[in-house]
């Protein structure tokens, strides 16, 4: 890591890391992704090619980042007819493409499933992890051990600013929701449990088989071919049987967990998962007869994600909070995606995401070729990042995401830029999302590859 990449990323035990104006660190972001700029554009192939492609020696401006961004479909650029025939050797070249450090290919080819071959990555120092994929591909993001350390880190720190909860160990944990079984998720679920959950007793497990890889690629795979008439019968029987299994547990999982939380009411609790799961586990707790006034007054709870398509009723926060006694200051909220290593956690008093030191927002058009203004006022436009503590692959990426930012101070008084919290994805206003530079770096990726 560079001295100016350090400077940025050393902010992440600094008290008022989020007070910091956008004025102030123009110079110091700039000539920190010009630093990792000089470093990366040799590693990673797809870096270099962008870089090639776009005439960029030096990064002097954020303009100039704009055309070395990488679109978050990039790693999802593999043939996926390679996952289908279980091509290791292939997905592990196309991995290279986008990882700073060489993949060793010959040494993770012969894995049976894609879950082994992730295994076999990480017992070689790749950790990679993955998006749901649940509507398509899954996203591929390969990462280093520094990464997996980071997150660590960087998590319980913009917890702690988020929710105003010291992590003293004094807390009984409830994960409300399955867990995608996946390097980022496991490195910070164990950093949150180091950090929250009471020694004296045992982190609840939500009783449902995590979710791998592996069994969301077989979900894929196996809706494609029933789509398209190629699904054997007895591969479609297995599905169903697989898929029933599952729905049984997840259904009684919610009166397990209702059962449990409900046994350590007296205690500290800490709640984390969707509004959806957690909407039917307090709707749980509430029918066995108990509300807010059976619980400690100190509660807190991190939510992940937005609603995921599920229907609730129009108060589900509230009566969330009122089931576990949350007051709305012990409510995390963070604003962030797989393809980042960092979090922007939202503030208790403007209700707004903060963007730490060390990542660069970057507000760009809809297709996302073109930098929109970034001084004081709110801008609208499609997000874009460059976050500076990644070691694995490039920092880097435009997402899907449009959202509304201001580089104004906030009403929580921190001076730093800060996200309205009103993000909604372009594919689900539109229903398709095209970046404008995804397709030459598709092309590429798989020519490489």
């Amino acid at each position: 890591m560079g001295e100016a990449v350090e400077r940025l990323t050393r902010l992440v035990e600094a008290e008022d890391r989020y007070n910091i104006p956008f004025a102030d660190l123009r110079g110091a972001q700039i000539g920190a992704m010009n630093e990792r700029f000089q470093e990366r554009k040799g590693q990673i192939k797809l870096v270099g090619h962008r870089a090639r492609e776009a005439g960029i020696t030096e990064v002097r401006s954020h303009e100039d980042v704009v055309k070395l961004l990488l679109p978050h479909t990039a790693y999802k650029s593999y043939p996926e007819n390679w996952l289908r025939a279980k091509r290791w050797d292939r997905l592990s070249k196309w991995l290279d493409t986008v990882s700073t450090h060489r993949v060793p290919v010959d040494s993770v080819s012969d894995a049976v499933e894609v879950d082994g071959w992730i295994d076999k990555l990480a017992d070689n120092g790749f950790f990679v992890s993955c998006s749901s994929g649940t509507t398509g591909k899954s996203a591929m993001l390969v990462a280093s051990q520094k990464d997996m350390n980071w997150c660590k880190k960087e998590a319980v720190a913009a917890y702690s600013w988020g929710s105003g909860v010291k992590p003293v160990q004094d807390r009984r944990m409830f994960g409300m929701a399955a867990v995608a079984h996946v390097a980022r998720n496991l490195a910070t679920g164990e950093a949150y449990t180091a950090a929250l959950q009471d020694p004296n007793y045992e982190r609840f497990a939500y009783p449902v088989p995590p979710i791998t890889v592996g069994g969301l690629t077989q979900m894929v795979v196996m809706r494609k071919a029933i789509a398209d008439g190629t699904a054997k019968p007895g591969d479609i029987a297995a599905f169903e049987q697989i898929s029933a299994a599952r729905q049984k547990a997840v259904d009684d999982a919610v009166g397990i967990t209702a059962q449990a939380v409900v046994a350590a009411r007296h205690s500290k609790i800490h709640v984390t998962g969707l509004w959806a799961g957690l909407y039917n586990v307090a709707k749980a707790v509430r029918e066995m007869g108990y509300s807010a006034q059976d619980f400690h007054p100190e509660n807190s709870i991190y939510v992940g994600g937005g609603l995921k398509r599920a229907k609730l009723p129009d108060d589900y926060r509230e009566f969330v909070y009122e089931t576990f006694n949350i007051r709305p200051e012990r409510s995390y909220q963070n604003y962030s995606m797989q393809e980042l290593h960092s979090g922007m956690p939202r503030c208790r008093q403007g209700g707004r995401y903060h963007v730490p030191p060390w990542v660069v927002p970057l507000i760009l058009d809809k297709a996302g070729d073109n930098l929109l203004p970034m001084i004081d006022g709110e801008y609208e436009g499609r997000a874009a990042f460059f976050d500076l503590s990644l070691d694995g692959r490039w920092g880097g990426v435009i997402s899907g995401d449009k959202i509304s930012i201001d580089f104004r101070p906030c009403a929580c008084g921190s001076e730093g830029a800060s996200i309205r919290d009103n993000i909604v994805r372009y594919a689900d206003l539109e229903g398709d999302d095209k970046i404008g530079c995804a397709g030459t770096v598709d092309a590429y990726v798989r020519g490489v590859a």
